[in-house]
């Protein structure tokens, strides 16, 4: 497996907000153990890195900035070695029930989209060039 790297999780994210620590302790775990089963290597730890979170939705829509932090640290020691690593980051809802389209096809988002049911999809890549700001 090499970057970029994706995966998609099925259900709804824990928040970062959330007053159920439980609950956001099994969302990390359940970030860590899919990571686990799609990626075969040892962390990536060879330039900085852009995280991509899309949380598609139906009844349950969280605030978007409470969404990444989990699902970062589910990653860590997985797909990358320390969160620091990544530079750039973005993070987007959609709901299920408006016409969304992928502009870059992916098989993997393509799939989830096709199962109707709330997901997190997840995309690790390089990062743009860091002496650009746009």
């Amino acid at each position: 497996m090499a970057i970029p790297f994706e995966l998609t999780i099925y259900g709804v994210p824990v928040s970062q907000q959330t007053r159920n620590r439980e609950r956001l302790r099994e969302w990390r775990q359940e970030v860590n153990n899919a990571a686990k089963r799609e990626w075969t290597e040892a962390p990536f730890d060879s330039g900085p890195l852009m995280v991509t979170i899309t949380y598609v939705y139906d009844a349950v829509r969280l605030d978007v900035d409470n969404i990444p932090k989990p699902i970062l640290d589910g990653l860590e020691q997985v797909v990358f070695p320390d969160d620091r690593r990544i530079t750039d980051m973005l993070c987007r809802r959609r709901d299920l029930k408006d016409n969304l389209q992928i502009q870059t096809f992916s098989p993997v988002l393509s799939e989830a989209l096709a199962r109707s049911t709330p997901f997190v999809h997840i995309s690790v890549d390089h990062a743009p060039d860091q002496g650009v700001i746009t």
